[in-house]
């Protein structure tokens, strides 16, 4: 890990494109402004951890659900599948 001290209206620079500044020191907290390219995503650690978790959820659905979409996908093996001739 880098530890820096930076003051107010102070930046570090994280490769190229994302900047870090220091906006206000007051008491034990700190702001910062970070300016980073849109494809690049910016979240508190706790909001990232959330996102993280909801996205495993999301991954180990259960199965019944997914088995009931697998039978809508199967044809019905005593359904005629032939289409009606038109008459003329």
């Amino acid at each position: 890990m880098l530890v820096l001290t930076r003051r107010a209206n102070q930046s570090i620079m994280i490769g190229h494109e994302i900047v870090v500044t220091v906006l206000e020191v007051r008491g034990d907290q700190v702001r910062l402004g970070i300016k980073a390219p849109r494809s690049i995503d910016v979240h508190r650690e706790e909001i990232f951890a959330q996102l993280q978790q909801a996205n495993r959820d999301a991954a180990q659905a259960p199965k019944e659900p997914i088995e009931l979409l697998e039978g809508l996908t199967k044809p019905a093996e005593d359904a005629d599948t032939r289409t009606p001739q038109s008459k003329g």
